[in-house]
This record gives structure tokens, sequence and C-alpha cells, in this order.
């Protein structure tokens, strides 16, 4: 194995978890994550050569991560069928870890009910802290498509979880 080939191997190593958490959140489902970061790593490996500097291969790959869950959004849909009797929980506990982890679920289901896009742009903004700029940089659309999609995004957690906390407030 050549130094280049080592190098690749050591950032999948070192990368692939934290590459994965993004591609979940992105995706929202475990199996279609993984897809996105095999689909990610392969590119990433095939352009291996070509990257100027080996540190930036994270960079890198997790910008074709964002491409291709674009390019997903550009395919045919197939209708996503959620549970009619959503209803997020009212109750507010203290420092419950039972009410913490039902919190979280809820959150997820909510996090499942947005598009693609809104999703993503979600991930970017308040999970990895990208400014809009940025985000729409690493998507390949315009500042006022994230600005609208997360808009809507926030909108519809705020309503389908009124009392969450962690929601940013209209306006930030």
């Amino acid at each position: 194995m050549d130094a280049r080939e080592a190098d690749y191997a050591h950032f999948v190593r070192a990368r692939s978890h934290a590459l994965l958490r993004s591609a979940y959140l992105l995706t929202g489902d475990q199996h279609l994550a993984e897809d996105l970061v095999q689909e990610a790593l392969a590119r990433t490996h095939r352009a291996w050569a070509r990257l100027e500097r080996p540190e930036h291969a994270e960079a890198y790959c997790r910008k074709v991560m964002y491409h291709a869950q674009v390019s997903f959004w550009r395919r045919p849909k197939v209708a996503e069928v959620f549970p009619s009797d959503f209803e997020p929980d009212q109750r507010r506990g203290t420092d419950d870890p039972a009410e913490a982890a039902v919190e979280r679920l809820v959150l997820r289901r909510a996090l499942l009910t947005l598009s693609a896009k809104q999703r993503a742009v979600i991930v970017l903004r308040f999970f990895e802290d990208h400014t809009e700029v940025e985000a729409a940089q690493l998507l390949g659309v315009s500042v006022s498509t994230v600005k609208t999609q997360t808009a809507r995004a926030l909108d519809k957690l705020r309503a389908l979880m009124p009392d969450a906390r962690m929601l940013p407030e209209p306006g930030r």
C-alpha cells in the first residue's frame, strides 16, 4: 500500500463516524445515511490523487455528500406515510431521563416530517453551525432558498412541537 492509499485508509477510519452522523441527520434513516457516506467516500477515493492536501479531504467528502443528497431530492418521489396519531408530548419534565428520551423521539419524528431540503438546511445551520451563505454553497442553492427552507422547517417544527425549548425563536 502506497502512502496515498494509507492516507485515505486513515481518513476513512478517523472520519467515517462523524460523516455517518451528519448523513443520518440529512437523511433521517440509518440505511440511507450509510449509503450516502459510502457514495461520498467512493467519490472521494476516486478524487484522492487530485486533492492537493489530505487535510482538506473531509471538507471535500462532506461537499460530495451534500451534493449527492441534493441529487437525491431531484429523483422521483415515493410518498412516505407517517402515523396519523402523531402528536407531540405536551408534558414537560424536569430532569427525568425517560422524558428526555421521549422528547428526542418526538423531535426525531418531527424532523422526519420535514422535506429533505428542509432537513438538510436545519442540519447544516443548527447541527453543523454553518452560516446561511456556507449552507447555500454546500448545497449548491441560493441563500434565499436556504432562508426560505429554514423558515418553513422551523415553522413546521414549532407547529408539531409548540413547547419545544430547543427551537430558535423567529427572527434568529
